[in-house]
């Protein structure tokens, strides 16, 4: 016992007496200090004594896509974190081709009397499907947080990355960089962020680059989201001589530099590329991806804070709450090959250093 207290006490940088005295619940110790040495013991993998475990305030489902993409573990990690810290039990759901359904899954945790649900870039974010799904959860009553897809029409808090401006700070980082023929490269149009997404590109475009509707629309290519889905847009826009390329993910990214390496040409020299996302790792790829970071942890933040609110009987507002993304500047963007006209001044973005 007293190496575990010494060993506590130096983690929470108190001494072995207020360590003492926390564990025993005797009085003439700070809140702040208390939180330290239960902070330490988590840490140090020792359990709390019965009387200091926080009791759970109930379970709240997490829905997410499939974990393949960095971002949705990100997502995950963050959200279960704030829920935690909230004093609720996540329950983690994870999407895969072919297994569980969202529906099921819904059901599942119904079951389980959940408090609420966050979904993550669910069914809500696709305009084909059914949104009653979620009308019917606010009906029972149960509070719901959908996070990346807004849906007009349905009384719930939607927390959003901006892709319309990820769509234009994009363009206007390669147009500074003297680039014309930039490519688009992002998923399925049925999915509401890949709409706005879009939609930021071809208004950057045509304001920065003077490229008609007709061009834009031979240099954009919707296809699946994935390294694979990436690799064979980029290999149709290369063909039509695209030397930046703008990714609506950083997987896609990837397979844009695949494809442009199969090719003969190198990153950034001969062909620019622009993830978004700034998933995990992303920074230490070859090259390093210059990338639009979507700000996980305010989102995560954001979206707990709204549907704890909900749980509470304190309506958050019924609106989407729209988050900035960051440009982060590394080393597969560069200055484009050959004569290049100088872009306007207000071509250039405000950028984060790698």
């Amino acid at each position: 016992m007293r190496a575990r207290l010494a060993d506590i006490a130096q983690q929470a940088e108190v001494s072995e007496a207020t360590v003492s005295r926390v564990l025993n619940g005797r009085p003439g110790v700070s809140a702040e200090t208390r939180q330290a040495v239960l902070t330490a013991l988590d840490v140090l993998g020792y359990e709390r004594p019965a009387r200091l475990r926080k009791r759970s305030a109930g379970l709240v489902g997490l829905v997410v896509p499939e974990l393949d993409n960095p971002i949705f573990p990100a997502f995950a990690q963050t959200i279960e974190s704030a829920l935690a810290q909230s004093g609720y039990t996540p329950v983690l759901c994870t999407q895969t081709p072919g297994g569980v359904t969202e529906d099921e899954y819904v059901e599942m945790l119904l079951d389980r009397q959940v408090s609420g649900i966050v979904f993550v870039s669910g069914l809500h974010a696709d305009t084909s499907a059914d949104h009653d799904r979620y009308r019917k959860l606010i009906a029972r009553p149960l509070p719901i947080v959908l996070v990346n897809g807004y849906v007009e029409g349905i009384e719930a808090p939607f927390v959003s990355c901006d892709d319309r401006m990820a769509g234009e700070l994009a363009v206007a980082h390669l147009v500074a960089l003297g680039h014309r023929r930039i490519g688009l490269i992002t998923g399925p149009d049925r999915f509401s962020p890949v709409q706005r997404k879009v939609g930021g590109y071809r208004s950057a475009m045509r304001r920065l680059a003077g490229l008609t509707d007709t061009e834009l629309d031979e240099l954009t290519a919707l296809t699946l989201f994935g390294v694979e889905g990436g690799e064979a847009a980029a290999a149709r826009l290369l063909d039509r001589g695209a030397t930046g390329l703008v990714c609506g993910s950083d997987l896609m990214a990837l397979g844009a530099i695949r494809a442009a390496r199969q090719r003969g040409l190198s990153v950034p020299g001969e062909v620019s590329v622009v993830g978004y996302d700034d998933s995990p790792l992303i920074a230490f790829t070859d090259p390093p991806l210059t990338t639009l970071r979507q700000p996980v942890a305010s989102m995560a933040v954001a979206a707990v804070r709204a549907l704890v609110d909900e749980i509470n009987g304190h309506a958050a507002p019924h609106s989407e709450y729209v988050f900035r993304p960051e440009l982060v500047v590394r080393g597969s963007t560069a200055i484009a090959p050959g004569p290049a006209t100088p872009p306007p001044p207000s071509a250039a973005p405000s950028a984060v250093p790698a």
